[in-house]
């Protein structure tokens, strides 16, 4: 199997939590190239998802909106970037009901001003990171890669909509981009309008878990280090055109995820577990499943290190002791249906 070997890479979103794992996984691992993260620092992101990169010579941080062509086309020349990974995104699939345009301008246009840059500096590739969520609800099967889109959802069809204009390149101009589309990552260091840690600052904030409707919706969820794994396979050894999903088959419902946590943080189960938790009002449309087959990315050679309590008793450990520090503030994304503050 061939591999690609990049020299300088740019990481757009590369503060938020994604795309912030991703960018320490790699330039710490790769001393011997150049990264450059380039963000614009909306509320879900942090700079100290990258602080400890900001001293190393292998590294550069630029401040900026993808939405920018000169300022993007500029740092690709500049930096002889050859490599891009995209995962700057609007993502928060309850804030897109609210803000959808926000959500088409970031994830849409500002996807196609990356692809149209990239392709005039001529980068060898360009990985463009989507969503299970471009798929719809899937009830009973997992989808592969060639699985019709079926978007329900603002955010959801944002992402999708991004997903054709890479492939119009690919078509038109035999564009190097590489498509993956992931399962619900958790970990440390997540912004908690998501769901995980939402649940655990919720309960140790001594408020209850707030479940959307019933709590029957069906999620799976791969922990955060093992997501920056496959990227770092997909990079090297993942073929140019191809679409590749990034998951795990670790499912639960909304419910029984609430269950998991409230018995990792206060110790009890059954009707006890039970008076911690409040149901709201659902979504607009909520999904009720997702799920995605790996197998393609297993053939790379990809596989899971972390089953999901393992992950989850990490995930609460950093949450107790370091989420204070972490954002400017947080508290209003606790809130049963949270709002953003936009700056954009």
């Amino acid at each position: 199997m061939s591999f690609y070997e990049a020299k300088a890479i740019l990481i757009t979103g590369g503060t938020g939590f994604i795309g912030g794992e991703v960018s320490r996984h790699l330039t710490i691992k790769y001393p011997e190239k150049f990264f450059v993260v380039y963000d614009k620092l909306e509320y879900s992101s942090s700079i100290n998802n990258i602080k400890g990169l900001l001293k190393l010579p292998n590294f550069k941080f630029i401040k900026g909106d993808i939405q920018n062509y000169d300022l993007v086309l500029s740092i690709l020349e500049i930096f002889k970037i050859d490599t891009l990974l995209n995962f700057a995104a609007q993502s928060h699939v309850d804030l897109s009901f609210k803000n959808s345009l926000e959500f088409t301008k970031t994830n849409v246009l500002g996807t196609h001003v990356l692809l149209e840059a990239a392709r005039k500096v001529q980068v060898k590739r360009f990985i463009h990171v989507s969503t299970d969520e471009v798929y719809g609800d899937i009830p009973d099967d997992s989808a592969k890669e060639t699985r019709t889109l079926d978007p329900t959802n603002p955010y959801a069809f944002s992402k999708a909509a991004a997903e054709l204009v890479v492939k119009a390149y690919i078509k038109s101009f035999q564009f190097p981009a590489i498509i993956t589309r992931g399962n619900n990552v958790y970990g440390p260091r997540q912004f908690p309008e998501k769901v995980i840690p939402k649940f655990i600052l919720r309960l140790l904030h001594g408020m209850k878990c707030c479940i959307h409707g019933k709590g029957n919706a069906r999620r799976t969820y791969v922990y955060i280090s093992d997501v920056a794994d496959a990227f770092d396979l997909i990079i090297h050894r993942g073929k140019i055109h191809e679409v590749y999903n990034v998951g795990s088959f670790e499912e639960y419902t909304i419910k029984e995820l609430a269950l998991i946590v409230i018995n990792k943080i206060h110790g009890v189960e059954g009707e006890a577990a039970e008076t911690y938790i409040e149901y709201v009002k659902d979504r607009l449309i909520n999904d009720q499943r997702y799920s995605v087959s790996t197998e393609k990315l297993a053939n790379l050679g990809w596989q899971a290190q972390h089953d999901f309590e393992q992950g989850l008793e990490k995930t609460i450990e950093w949450y107790k002791h370091e989420a204070n520090d972490w954002w400017s503030e947080y508290e209003y994304a606790l809130a049963a249906h949270s709002a953003a503050q936009y700056t954009c």
